[in-house]
């Protein structure tokens, strides 16, 4: 079995019974040793203090005062969010139970750096054993934005901090052989390059092909079906489409804010301008073989999946939606 996503810190964890992350010390020292939390030269004895003892004991009891006599504001606020973010992984069985509860409080307080590292280190957990780099590449869209790429007919999506935000155009490696050499260059996964990503997949420089009816989008529904299952504890059937024709909404998820705002103008009844419906990038039906799981207003009828962009072509996609967003019955943790 080959291995991916290690700086994500999954061989830092164990694991319980059921298959669950539990945290370590070595994880939490992780966080502890990152740029943000190392105290300067000129830090104050109370930080210089708190960072040594906790890397000698990362699950210390810290006193709010402690945080507070911090003299610099940054640095504080940097020691309340890794605490704050600790604090949630000691007090529950298992990581994969701590993500459940934050998203389940609605009350998302920590900088986006902890959940998305959260969800990468839970989906390399879920996605164990997987030997698709295309669904590997996939799944990368739960926790890092990607952007458009600008190809011909092509529907490619690039890793945002790559290729650098709308102000650049990256050229692409197929691009390169008809003489295109400036801006950052992206390889584009495909059949002949796939076996590179175990070697590279914590670089995310590969673009993905994610046009209507290649296996992109197929891949993205084979990692969200899953993390549902890893999470949620039940299997589902997920299939990309290619439109949405005469459908019954009787469910949607939006995953993504945007696609949440499109959702609910068709859940009113309202259509779509040419201009919104064009920023759709991807639909997909979702169907429960368990029918008992799901309330009665739902029954059979299949839940459908939207993933679209921004104005300005990112793709933010909120992993959280699929596990909050379902119309089930009972939700609780599987791990």
């Amino acid at each position: 079995m080959r291995d991916f996503w290690i700086a994500c810190g999954h061989h830092l964890l164990d694991h319980n019974a059921s298959g669950g992350l539990v945290v370590t010390d070595e994880f939490l020292k992780a966080y502890f040793v990152r740029p943000e939390l190392m105290p300067p030269d000129d830090a104050c004895a109370v930080e210089r203090r708190l960072h040594q003892e906790l890397l000698a004991d990362p699950g210390r009891a810290v006193a709010a005062e402690e945080v507070a006599a911090i003299a610099d504001a940054d640095a504080r606020e940097n020691w309340q969010f890794v605490l704050a973010f600790r604090k949630l992984l000691l007090r529950e069985p298992t990581l994969e139970a701590a993500y459940l509860a934050l998203v389940r409080s609605r009350h998302v307080n920590l900088p986006p750096l902890f959940v998305n590292h959260l969800v990468h280190v839970i989906l390399r957990n879920a996605l164990d054993g997987c030997e698709d780099p295309f669904v590997l590449r996939a799944a990368e869209l739960f926790f890092r934005p990607q952007r458009i790429v600008p190809h011909e007919h092509l529907l490619l999506l690039g890793d945002e901090e790559i290729i650098g935000g709308p102000s650049q155009t990256p050229v692409l490696s197929l691009m390169s052989m008809l003489g295109a050499t400036t801006g950052a260059e992206v390889d584009v996964l495909s059949e002949g390059n796939a076996d590179s990503y175990w070697q590279r997949s914590d670089q995310f420089d590969l673009a993905l092909d994610f046009t209507g009816g290649t296996r992109g989008p197929a891949a993205l529904a084979e990692a969200m079906g899953r993390w549902i299952t890893h999470l949620l504890g039940f299997a589902v059937g997920i299939e990309p489409l290619t439109a949405l024709r005469d459908a019954k909404l009787t469910w949607y998820v939006g995953l993504d804010a945007e696609a949440t705002r499109m959702g609910d103008q068709l859940w009113h009844g309202e259509a779509l301008d040419d201009r919104t419906a064009s920023r759709v990038l991807a639909l997909f039906r979702l169907a429960f073989p368990d029918s008992s799981l799901v309330v009665d207003a739902v029954g059979r009828e299949p839940v459908y999946l939207i993933l679209a962009t921004t104005s300005d072509q990112l793709v933010q996609m909120k992993p959280q939606n699929l596990l909050t967003g379902l119309p089930i019955k009972h939700l609780e943790a599987a791990t």
